[in-house]
């Protein structure tokens, strides 16, 4: 039997990223929460995903630092459409624990997660830089993308912002088109890519697997008597963005072993399920896995989900889903 403890998530993440361990990332759940007597060199943004576009910022912030400087990203939640747009249905690629867990291998110093509602929204641009890039940060430099807009109603752009570097003395470095059209990459592109079951692209795009965390509860158990048993994955965060319905090919660490698997997203139409449910049937490895927490990395979209006439036809397509799955890790 298997246990978990509260570290393993973190940990489970870190090892699927592929990323070496890092200086540890200072985190603040508030502006006013940050003090320091350094100067620092900083960016902003949602960084939904921590992609490749978004890596190419942060590693000029933190190149960019050294000596009475120090690295600073600021950073909101919820976000910020979740609390300006009615009914907002915006689907995120993380949820806070997953960005802060990205976000710590960057080699960043610090992390500012600022929440965010109606009345930070309505700050002007003059009273955003004033109040708290200068008088809080203390900025010595500030990089960001081409199309940054900022303050209230999003009025204010990189002309505006310079002219405020000059009032108050600090420098702004931005990222040129050319250098953001090289990478071709957003977090709407990626959503998208999600929402079609494109793996290859949607991992291209974020520099690592695509991956879900949350829970293990019990579910029905089918699975078990097909010959199948699966872990359900309950997650909690419900902006979490689920990719497309269907079957897919996924990896865990466990233990610091890598575990392979199968991933079936759906309402289980063959046996009338009526509710989304994330069910991994992992190859090889029989463990208690129920009440713990877990991280699935995608790897690869195998078939939509479909309704079968019979669950004896429905093994048999487990099967050969498991054939090609273990065929495509093969190579």
């Amino acid at each position: 039997m298997i246990y978990f403890n509260p570290l393993f998530l973190y940990v489970i993440i870190t090892l699927n990223l592929h990323h070496s361990k890092t200086a540890a990332l200072k985190i603040f759940h508030s502006i006013n929460d940050f003090k320091s007597t350094k100067k620092t060199i900083l960016t902003l943004g949602t960084f939904d995903g921590v992609h490749v576009g978004h890596k190419k910022i942060l590693e000029r912030v933190t190149q960019n630092t050294g000596g009475e400087s120090e690295s600073l990203v600021l950073t909101f939640f919820p976000h910020p459409r979740m609390v300006l747009e009615e009914k907002s249905e915006v689907k995120l690629l993380n949820t806070l624990s997953e960005k802060i867990a990205l976000l710590e291998e960057t080699g960043l110093e610090n992390l500012v997660i600022h929440p965010f509602d109606e009345t930070f929204s309505k700050l002007s641009a003059h009273e955003f830089v004033k109040t708290v890039l200068v008088d809080q940060f203390h900025i010595q430099k500030i990089i960001i993308g081409h199309d940054h807009r900022f303050g209230r109603n999003r009025t204010a752009n990189i002309d505006d912002l310079i002219t405020f570097g000059k009032q108050y003395d600090f420098e702004v470095e931005q990222i040129s088109v050319q250098e953001i059209e090289a990478v071709s990459v957003s977090s709407t592109k990626i959503r998208k890519a999600l929402q079609e079951g494109n793996m290859a692209l949607s991992n291209e795009y974020l520099g690592y697997d695509y991956f879900l965390s949350g829970s293990i509860v019990k579910g029905k158990q089918l699975g078990r008597t097909l010959g199948f048993p699966t872990a359900n994955l309950q997650i909690e965060e419900n902006y979490k963005l689920i990719p497309r319905n269907g079957v897919y090919i996924v990896q865990s660490t466990i233990h610091q072993k890598t575990v392979f698997g199968m991933m079936n997203i759906g309402y289980n139409p063959t046996v009338a399920g009526e509710h989304l449910s994330v069910e991994i049937h992992y190859f090889d490895f029989d463990a208690d896995l129920y009440d713990h927490e877990i991280s699935v990395s995608i790897l690869q979209f195998l078939r939509p989900e479909q309704k079968f006439e019979s669950v004896a036809l429905l093994k048999e397509q487990l099967e050969k889903d498991k054939k090609t799955a273990l065929y495509f890790l093969k190579k």
